[in-house]
């Protein structure tokens, strides 16, 4: 009886064991791309991809193209072994995709051909050349190694370049604009490693999919191509603004004896992913050290009584309206540990995140909110129906706004970055100068706050507040615009502190505050100068276009 009931056992398990069997080989094999055509060319082409498994119908499948599907209207036709779609106008270049019934199949790379740069100015025998990129793909401020030759032993004048891109006007044809590219920023801390043969950078800020190349005094190196993964959402730059703006200090002399030595930092205007092609136009004396930490650096050698002297300054900048849209609030996580966040948390006198009343604060306003990006929303949100917001200069900083219930551009965004620090988000207080209708300049702060595997996110909470200065162009829907994206009607001198270190230990130093850029030191005298007037102009706009 025992034997005929193990038997009966033994049957039923094998058929359950067949039956899973049968499952498993009924189920299809993901589809196959054996090939793209074109492997290059242009957004808005057509794209043929041919393989095995497609399907006879499309019904719920889909391509993406780095990561983005494109509209069901792009579809042109759809077999078992040949797909044709339109290559979204506005979308990027990356690893594409067949999807069918929740599987996907292998990658195939289709590059833009107006990303090529050009090659021309590439030194072959002496210049820097790629062999490899790893990874070949990773998120906004992933660690990168790329390795090769003539890279130089230091990095001086060279620079490792991203594909960057604005959105054009619907009626600009795809090959009309050319190829930009986005450099790294040491305000992320972009350059880990720089080698003969090996570079280690972090994928910066305002970067897409796209060629990147190596650029030394010896060439450009061959483009390679490097797919931005892992977006939360999308950020775009539109709306090209180019502003000519002047700026000067006058200096005089009251009392000195040699020797002496006066220094002056004169700020320049940033360059960011947003704030692009910065160009000198004029000066009328040369630096004593050029970009010094994002300032002139000048230098007077013993002064006399009498001695005047004016600084004037004039640049071209271009500057873009950025808007993001964050479709998964939950960043990637990167390949190393983010630099930006370990030095963008700390308090420091300006930005007093460690204040219990700070801490408080920002723990009360996040309540047991985990996502950064809602944290954030929400500070600026409090910021906004608590504070008494004004245009006018006030005195104090973070604390005192905090306190007071008050602020104007600068406790409020000096407040933002406390908060947000205090709640472990990286955020910098950006200072320059908003320009109006008549295209006179007023100083103003605003920040920004960094998310791992997207970048910089900008907010404005005086302009959101409504709190503008006299005919500057505000929008109706300022409240909900300025957080997470910026107008073009502003210029930075100043993302973050600067902070610059004296010339001479014993030099006696002027520190300005509120000024259009926030860095510690403007000017120190040495020796045996004793008395001396320095006059800083407003920041002046020449010419828009």
């Amino acid at each position: 009886m025992r034997l005929i009931q193990y038997r009966k056992t033994i049957l039923f398990l094998s058929a359950i064991i067949l039956c899973l069997g049968f499952l498993v080989s009924c189920r299809e094999d993901p589809p196959q791309i054996n090939s793209i055509e074109p492997t290059i060319g242009r957004l808005g082409d057509i794209l043929t991809i041919r393989g095995t498994g497609f399907g006879t119908e499309r019904h719920q499948s889909f391509i993406t193209i780095a990561g983005t599907p494109p509209t069901s209207s792009a579809y042109l036709s759809w077999s078992n072994e040949e797909i044709s779609v339109q290559v979204p106008e506005f979308g990027e270049a990356g690893l594409v995709y067949v999807h069918r019934g929740g599987q996907r199949s292998n990658p195939a790379l289709f590059a833009n051909m107006t990303s090529m740069p050009v090659l021309a100015r590439t030194n072959i025998a002496n210049g820097p050349r790629i062999t490899s990129i790893e990874p070949a793909s990773g998120p906004i401020g992933s660690l990168i190694t790329i390795h090769g030759g003539n890279f130089g032993s230091s990095r001086n004048d060279s620079g490792v370049f991203f594909s960057w891109g604005a959105e054009q006007p619907q009626a600009t044809p795809a090959g009309v604009h050319q190829p930009d590219f986005v450099e790294i920023s040491e305000a992320e801390f972009g350059y880990e490693l720089w080698g003969d043969r090996e570079i280690r950078v972090r994928v910066p800020d305002g970067a897409i999919s796209g060629n990147l190349e190596v650029r030394t005094p010896r060439g450009n190196s061959q483009a390679v191509f490097f797919e931005i993964t892992g977006r939360p959402g999308t950020k775009v730059y539109r709306d090209r603004r180019t502003y000519v703006l002047a700026y000067r200090t006058d200096i005089r002399v009251d009392r000195a004896v040699a020797p002496n030595t006066l220094f002056i930092w004169m700020p320049q205007p940033v360059v960011s992913s947003s704030q692009r092609n910065v160009r000198l136009l004029s000066r009328n004396i040369e630096p004593f050290i050029e970009n010094y930490r994002g300032t002139s650096l000048y230098q007077f050698n013993n002064t006399a009584p009498g001695d005047r002297w004016e600084i004037a300054l004039s640049y071209a900048v271009e500057v873009y309206a950025v808007e993001t849209n964050i479709r998964n609030q939950a960043p990637p996580r990167l390949n190393r540990p983010s630099p930006v966040r370990a030095a963008y948390v700390l308090a420091t006198p300006l930005v007093p995140s460690n204040d219990p009343a700070i801490r408080a604060q920002a723990t009360t306003i996040i309540a047991r909110e985990a996502l950064p990006y809602a944290r954030a929303q929400r500070i600026y949100n409090w910021l906004l129906t608590t504070l008494e917001f004004q245009s006018a200069p006030l005195s104090g900083g973070a604390l005192e706004a905090l306190e007071e219930r008050t602020a104007d551009s600068y406790r409020a965004a000096l407040l933002f970055c406390a908060l947000a620090r205090a709640v472990d988000i990286p955020a910098i207080p950006v200072a320059g100068v908003l320009i109006n209708r008549q295209g006179q300049t007023t100083k103003h702060f605003w920040a920004e706050f960094w998310l791992d595997g997207f970048g910089w996110v900008p907010l404005d909470p005086t302009l959101g507040a409504g709190a503008a200065p006299f005919d500057f162009n505000l929008r109706e829907d300022h409240a909900g615009y300025y957080f997470g994206n910026m107008d073009n009607q502003r210029i930075a001198f100043s993302r973050g502190e600067r902070f610059l270190y004296q010339m001479t230990p014993r030099g006696r130093t002027v520190q300005r505050s509120r000024e259009f850029s926030l860095q510690n030191l403007w000017e120190e005298a040495t020796g045996g100068l004793e008395s001396y007037s320095s006059l800083w102009s407003d920041v002046t706009i020449t010419g828009v276009y």
